[in-house]
């Protein structure tokens, strides 16, 4: 194992999603309500169904951490639900970080494939990550991509290896983008997730 990833497995996924959050929760909090049909880097969603989307992962992802199942069969309107949907997905971000801190949290194996439980809490933490990301962009934010992350792109780095194969045959990540030489942690995992991290 090199040491980076070694680095990155000695930070927990509670404390990495917590540097997450700190990120996400600004950039959902700032969406004008005017943005909400905007398109993103995602090309499937608009910025409510993005909302919709990352709301749900941030949900279901704590009943895996829990060792339940998680339900993604259908998105929920939770954007629709009512006009406090930004503090809403704030308090559910915070129960993600509290649930992947949870004593037992990351052993074993977790969802209905049986993964690892923290490559399925890396999971959370790439779409809490690239999808705050996505917002920004759309809304025309720039999103905080500090020192303080760079433990949380040392694990993504490790997440994305792992699920590539399987993400790009079924559509979930596209093909790589390529990135200028020298490009940052961050900028080479957005390539590698499929997006433009030039994309203004």
């Amino acid at each position: 194992m090199d040491t980076k990833r070694s680095e990155a497995k000695s930070h927990t996924l509670g404390d990495l999603l917590a540097v997450a959050r700190e990120r996400a929760v600004p950039v959902v909090r700032a969406v004008p309500d005017e943005a909400l049909s905007a398109p993103t880097p995602c090309a499937d969603y608009d910025v409510k169904s993005l909302v919709n989307h990352l709301f749900q992962v941030v949900v279901e992802f704590q009943k895996l951490a829990a060792k339940g199942e998680s339900d993604f069969s259908t998105t929920p309107d939770r954007v629709g639900a009512g006009p406090d949907w930004r503090e809403r997905f704030a308090e559910e971000t915070d129960r993600l970080v509290a649930a992947w801190s949870a004593p037992g949290a990351e052993e074993g194996t977790a969802g209905a494939w049986q993964m690892p439980a923290r490559l399925v809490g890396g999971m959370a933490l790439l779409d809490l990550t690239v999808h705050a990301w996505d917002l920004a962009r759309a809304t025309g934010q720039e999103y905080r991509a500090d020192d303080e992350l760079e433990p949380v792109l040392e694990q993504l780095a490790g997440t994305v290896a792992e699920l590539a194969p399987t993400a790009r045959s079924t559509g979930v990540f596209a093909e790589p983008v390529p990135v200028a030489e020298g490009a940052s942690a961050f900028e080479r995992l957005l390539g590698q997730t499929g997006r433009d991290p030039y994309r203004t």
